[in-house]
């Protein structure tokens, strides 16, 4: 029976990859497409919080002063902002006690919880507009030719968040679920058991797991992939959660038995590319940046998917629009 993985990247934190199902008749029309979701972005641009706003979501351009869908080609880039207001519990807790106290002092009687909470719910309403805020940016790539979407996050549950507004913005949203034939931690442990995919390296970084019902763990770092204790821990049943390895020279990674592509590093190579290029001003190096890193990412992601075995058949999965769910 196949394996199921869902691939998640880290750059600069967690980046989910999915498959974008759309048919490829639809890439001659990538333009009308682009202006398109432009439009249905618009309806859920970015406003800062209210007075009495906890949280507030939006879209904004990538590159200020840009377009809400920045493209390059079949490469577009979209990003969703998010304001919070910083009112820890310690301190509606605190300021609602001090209150409680008064209030019980003046009465004579310990306040109830239905009082108590009503106390509460008051101090959060004065202390809302003069909370502190704090504003994060996630970004979002979509290469509709290849069909690959990719967004940048520091966990899967903020990568969910992206893929929420987009369900609430766009009319349809398809997207099926990355199938390999392998699972990462299969693969893995053949890799270390013999030789790296074509392609990539092995580095020396790596970690074990037993899968015994303890789950022990064992980390190496810089250690020599040849040595003999490292085959006695596979032949015990010590399977690879994390292998450092490296794509043709010009990026490395940390994969994991989750599928999740950690630390990415575009290696010196890469770097130097965009710096020998000269760059009328900062959104031509923006421009420079994206359209050269995007580039990596779209060799690497289906080496990756061929090192596990290959893909399978794409079983399409519909995020249909927030109203439809309701």
């Amino acid at each position: 029976m196949a394996d199921e993985a869902l691939i998640l990247i880290e750059c600069q934190g967690d980046v989910a990859w999915l498959r974008l199902n759309i048919p490829e008749r639809l890439n001659p029309l990538a333009q009308p497409l682009q202006v398109a979701m432009r439009e249905q972005l618009a309806k859920k641009t970015f406003k800062p919080c209210g007075s009495q706003d906890h949280e507030s979501r939006g879209w904004v351009p990538p590159f200020d002063g840009g377009e809400l869908v920045h493209a390059i080609g079949f490469n577009w880039l979209v990003c969703m902002q998010v304001e919070a207001k910083l009112l820890p519990p310690a301190v509606i807790n605190k300021e609602a006690d001090k209150r409680a106290a008064e209030i019980e002092e003046q009465q004579g009687f310990k306040l109830g919880r239905k009082v108590m909470k009503g106390v509460r719910k008051q101090v959060t309403t004065e202390l809302l507009p003069r909370a502190f805020t704090r504003i994060r940016k996630t970004f979002a790539w979509l290469n509709v030719q290849a069909g690959w979407l990719v967004v940048d996050a520091a966990s899967e549950r903020k990568a969910e968040d992206v893929l929420e507004l987009l369900r609430h913005s766009l009319d349809t949203f398809p997207l099926a679920l990355l199938r390999t034939e392998r699972s990462p931690m299969s693969a893995m442990a053949d890799w270390l058991a013999g030789e790296a995919p074509e392609g990539f390296t092995i580095n020396q970084d790596f970690a074990l797991q037993s899968i015994a019902e303890d789950r022990a763990r064992a980390t190496f770092k810089g250690h020599d992939l040849e040595a003999a204790h490292v085959a006695e821990h596979l032949e015990a049943g010590h399977l690879p959660i994390k292998l450092a390895m490296t794509f043709d020279d010009r990026l490395s990674f940390v994969l994991t038995d989750r599928g999740a592509l950690k630390r990415i590093d575009f290696l010196d190579v890469i770097r130097d590319q965009v710096a020998a290029d000269e760059h009328e001003d900062a959104k031509a190096l923006f421009d420079a940046e994206f359209a050269l890193m995007t580039g990596e990412l779209l060799r690497l992601l289906p080496a990756i998917v061929a090192a596990m075995g290959g893909e399978l058949a794409r079983t399409p999965d519909l995020i249909d629009n927030a109203k439809e769910q309701a």
